[in-house]
């Protein structure tokens, strides 16, 4: 684990934080079909998140050592292929290969939680994929979408979408779709209903990948996708949103008073 960690720091050497540009890019074809390229890159609005994602999955690691000191194989197997998804979907510079690591992940979580949960972990984990997993249909159909639109050759690239105007009808209707993933996996209200009863039987190691990563990727892709792709719509969204985000606080803050469970509140 103390590799994992150097590893994810090491990088931060070469990072140039006075250059605006994506860095450490990695770019070639992976698959002809759809032109699917392996594009990953980090900028100064990555950086954070890889930075967060390497210090605490450390942490869970080592926090999850008094179960986990038998036969621990499967565990930091299931710990990196977390930790792999979530680096992926930090530094994808191209759609479809975000959404490939976007969805990694939910089967790591998904062991996680059903093997060394509570007493109620396979509810938990059953409802955890359900919600994520029906979130994601809405994030397939609008790379599918944003990849398609306007042109013969599909293309997912992020620098090429960024440069694409869209109607604003139909800039809405992506933007909506995106943001029902983000918002399940924020979560943010009414789409949060798994959260307390996964936090509730996950293991505190597990609670930390939660709470420290996993809910900071819906706000990661509601930035770089919903506000760079489709600035319009956002534009319309966003005050809503901000109410939104008051009224969550308030409602998280109200009901946490009489919680018994402390995972719960988180």
């Amino acid at each position: 684990m103390l590799e994992l960690f150097l590893r994810s720091y090491a990088f931060c050497y070469h990072f140039q934080l006075d250059d605006p540009l994506i860095q450490l890019v990695e770019d070639y074809k992976w698959i002809n079909f759809f032109d699917f390229r392996w594009n990953l890159g980090i900028d100064e609005l990555s950086l954070g998140p890889v930075l967060l994602t390497g210090f605490i999955t450390t942490l869970a690691t080592l926090a999850a050592w008094p179960v986990t000191r038998g036969d621990s194989r499967l565990f930091h197997f299931l710990m990196l292929a977390m930790y792999s998804g979530q680096i992926g979907s930090f530094s994808s510079r191209d759609h479809l290969l975000f959404f490939i690591m976007w969805e990694l992940e939910l089967i790591p979580v998904y062991l996680l939680l059903s093997m060394w949960g509570g007493k109620k972990r396979l509810y938990s984990a059953t409802k955890f994929i359900l919600y994520t997993a029906g979130g994601s249909i809405f994030l397939l159909i609008g790379v599918l979408g944003v990849g398609l639109y306007g042109s013969n050759e599909p293309t997912f690239n992020f620098e090429t979408s960024v440069n694409q105007s869209y109607p604003v009808a139909l800039e809405i209707i992506f933007y909506i779709g995106f943001l029902i993933a983000f918002a399940v996996k924020l979560p943010i209200l009414p789409l949060h209903t798994w959260l307390p009863d996964t936090h509730g039987e996950a293991h505190y190691s597990t609670c930390m990948l939660l709470a420290g990563i996993l809910l900071k990727m819906g706000a990661y892709g509601l930035i770089r996708i919903n506000m760079e792709l489709l600035p319009h719509a956002h534009s319309i969204f966003s005050p809503w949103l901000m109410v939104v985000g008051t009224i969550q606080i308030i409602y998280a803050a109200s009901t946490s008073l009489g919680q018994r469970n402390f995972k719960k509140k988180e």
